[in-house]
């Protein structure tokens, strides 16, 4: 059975696909790519080849959530963050934000930024959520529930697919109650934080739960899977795990399937490959013409 088309999301244009947003670290740690795209320049044409390349969103964060990474102070990240966003937002690209930080959203949309991605579904910052309903912009709100530093300490769940739904189920209404119109909020069932390597892929199995009309939470979902952990333990070779940059063609596959059962939109690092993906997806769901 195809899979119902996700909800819109206001703010962002609507299109018969699952969306692409392509990542931009600006961090010195990062799992994948840290220290690449420190300098701006440098990062604002990464940011551009990647819009080139098909990405529908271009997401920017200067903080690191890799397990066990330390926190940049707020000065340090706005510094990273605000040249490229200004220079990509210049030339007229979507730009979304990536950060738990809500002095750092708001300086990035009036540096041009057209949307807020916060991993920690404003629990982080006890200013962030009035900051977004203040701003009027997209917000991804994903499942969270502790600092990457001791993330790993919190991977109890007795259903992990229903815990996360009604996690976030309650963060939504937190987030109503301090002002932020739903219409605009995506969620984010948050893969690689605070769950172990199982539950990362029982979450993906139950995906159609997360977004389906009867059981899921009525707003569209985000799924980020590029070049994670689990990944790599899955391709494991030699008792090695695969490398981030080597994760790549098993991130398209997750796209695929993200698309097929109704993902509204995928965060990747290589976008060309999940940009094809999606429009496969697309087209498979719909049937025949």
């Amino acid at each position: 059975m195809a899979a119902e088309p996700p909800p819109y999301v206001v703010g962002l244009p609507r299109l018969d696909r699952c969306l692409v947003m392509g990542v931009v670290n600006v961090t010195p740690d990062s799992f994948s790519d840290g220290g690449q795209f420190l300098d701006p320049a440098r990062a604002v044409e990464h940011g551009l080849a990647l819009a080139a390349s098909g990405a529908d969103l271009v997401d920017v964060g200067g903080e690191s959530t890799r397990p066990g990474a330390v926190r940049p102070d707020v000065t340090d990240e706005l510094a990273r963050v605000l040249p490229v966003v200004n220079g990509l937002a210049a030339g007229g690209f979507a730009v979304s934000v990536d950060t738990m930080r809500a002095d750092v959203a708001e300086a990035a949309v009036d540096a041009g930024a057209v949307l807020v991605n916060d991993v920690s579904g404003g629990r982080a910052d006890p200013r962030m959520l009035a900051a977004v309903a203040a701003l009027g912009v997209p917000y991804v709100l994903m499942h969270w529930r502790a600092h990457s530093v001791e993330m790993h300490r919190h991977t109890e769940y007795d259903d992990v697919v229903a815990d996360v739904t009604a996690e976030l189920r309650a963060q939504l209404e937190v987030a109503e109650a301090a002002g932020v119109d739903l219409s605009r909020v995506a969620v984010d069932p948050g893969i690689g934080f605070s769950k172990t390597t199982d539950q990362n892929w029982e979450l993906l199995a139950g995906l159609e739960r997360l977004v389906g009309p009867d059981t899921g939470l009525g707003r569209p979902v985000l799924v980020a899977t590029s070049r994670k952990r689990f990944l790599g333990e899955l391709l494991v070779e030699g008792g090695e795990l695969r490398p981030p940059i080597d994760r790549d063609d098993a991130t398209t596959a997750t796209t695929a399937l993200a698309a097929t059962m109704g993902a509204w939109c995928v965060r990747v690092h290589d976008v060309r490959a999940s940009a094809d993906a999606v429009r496969v997806a697309a087209r498979w769901t719909r049937g025949p013409a």
